[in-house]
């Protein structure tokens, strides 16, 4: 594989970081949103977004074909993506953006029903589809919290 696709892969490079590298990666993307990312317009936020998703269907798909596993610790692409997706027009306090964090890994690590089903898809579609689905439960409850406070 091209070292492009592999930096991609692993989100510039994080995903070959020892520890918990999808945590991190989510931290790292819940930071640039905090101090960068809040401050751009919607169209322009989720032509990146999609640009991420769409990307990391292909690089996640020749990464873990390159790994002979079906989705490897070091693919981590997805992890930012649908971080990205929860924190799409999030206010930014530290407690919205900590709270979106910490559901967000909750749902991608437990995988609740359809996630654990939708990660069976081939390719990369299955790597990058089960955190695009726990980001939207991610978003249902924090919705839900916003409109109960």
């Amino acid at each position: 594989m091209k070292t492009g696709p592999r930096i991609l892969a692993t989100f510039f490079g994080i995903g070959f970081f020892p520890l918990a590298p999808g945590t991190l990666t989510s931290l790292t993307v819940v930071i640039l949103y905090k101090f960068f990312l809040h401050n751009l317009s919607w169209p322009v936020y989720l032509l990146i977004f999609l640009g991420l998703f769409f990307i990391g269907v292909f690089v996640a798909a020749e990464y873990s074909s390159e790994l002979g596993k079906k989705d490897p610790r070091k693919i981590v692409i997805d992890e930012a993506c649908g971080q990205l997706l929860v924190l799409f027009q999030l206010p930014t306090s530290w407690f919205l953006l900590l709270l979106g964090f910490f559901l967000f890994r909750l749902f991608d690590i437990i995988k609740p029903y359809p996630i654990r089903k939708i990660e069976s898809l081939k390719k990369g579609w299955g790597i990058m589809l089960d955190d695009i689905l726990a980001a939207i439960y991610t978003i249902i409850v924090i919705r839900i919290y916003l409109l109960l406070r």
